[in-house]
């Protein structure tokens, strides 16, 4: 999921670049979305590792 945010925030840049404020502006907001929900699922995680005794592996 963090690299489909990545993906957005490049196209966003891109678009931008390229004037296409729109565009830029949507895939910027997509982005951001899944940036964020990128963190909780991962904060919930650890939690839940934590919970179990089990140290996160990388």
């Amino acid at each position: 999921m963090l690299t489909w945010s990545i993906v957005f925030f490049v196209v966003a840049l891109i678009a931008a670049a390229l004037g296409f404020g729109g565009i830029a502006g949507a895939a910027a907001g997509i982005a951001k979305i899944l940036f964020f929900v990128f963190l909780v699922l991962l904060i919930i995680s650890l939690i839940a590792g934590a919970v179990r005794g089990r140290t996160p592996t990388v």
